[in-house]
């Protein structure tokens, strides 16, 4: 090739025009922002799924432990709702058909001189709902944790009354919310757990 030719070939190439620089960088930059709100919206989903994930862990603790301690004891009373439910000592069965803040038995083991254990409902100091336990009469003592903000818990009794035909058992219905650190959203749930009395109420 000589120099004139070489000449020729080199000044017929082209580089990027301003145009075409502009459009690549809006293309990219189109790409980027379609990307990172992907990203954040993983990043926020995964954050509700590990707060639901909390919910579910700490919610299956209480009221697993509230289920088979209902199950093993005797003398269902329920509180705290309306006319159906019962009132003053805890020691008497009494149904409480349309949900109440407070159920009360005699865990297994009991005898009629020691004080029934206590589920109730209630909001701590800090304005949040929580589940509370008194064993024997103790201080009621939270057995859900803070980061679960509990809006209702209801106890519905039936067949409390011995002798009525109806086995005795309790239904739990619980409502509420929890959040994860570092985000304000908040991932609401509903529960619900059934325990019948293993002693025959004939």
């Amino acid at each position: 090739m000589t120099r004139t030719a070489e000449h020729r070939h080199h000044s017929g190439t082209r580089g990027f025009t301003l145009v075409e620089m502009i459009v690549a960088v809006g293309l990219f930059a189109v790409v980027m922002v379609v990307c990172v709100g992907a990203l954040l919206s993983l990043a926020n989903a995964n954050r509700k799924a590990q707060a639901l994930e909390s919910v579910i862990n700490n919610l299956n603790i209480a009221l697993d432990e509230v289920v088979r301690n209902a199950r093993e004891g005797s003398v269902y009373h329920g509180a705290g709702g309306d006319a159906s439910c019962g009132t003053g000592a805890y020691n008497t069965p009494h149904d409480c058909v349309n949900g109440g803040t407070i159920f009360a038995f005699e865990p297994y083991g009991n005898t009629s001189a020691d004080q029934p254990w206590v589920y109730s409902f209630a909001q701590d100091r800090n304005g949040v709902g929580r589940i509370y336990k008194s064993e024997n009469g103790g201080s009621p003592i939270a057995i859900t944790g803070p980061d679960v903000s509990i809006q209702s818990v209801e106890f519905y009794i039936v067949g409390s009354t011995p002798g009525d035909t109806v086995q005795p058992k309790v239904i739990i219905v619980v409502e509420g919310s929890a959040g994860a650190n570092g985000t304000t959203a908040r991932t609401t749930f509903h529960i619900q757990a059934t325990a019948v009395q293993r002693l025959l109420d004939l």
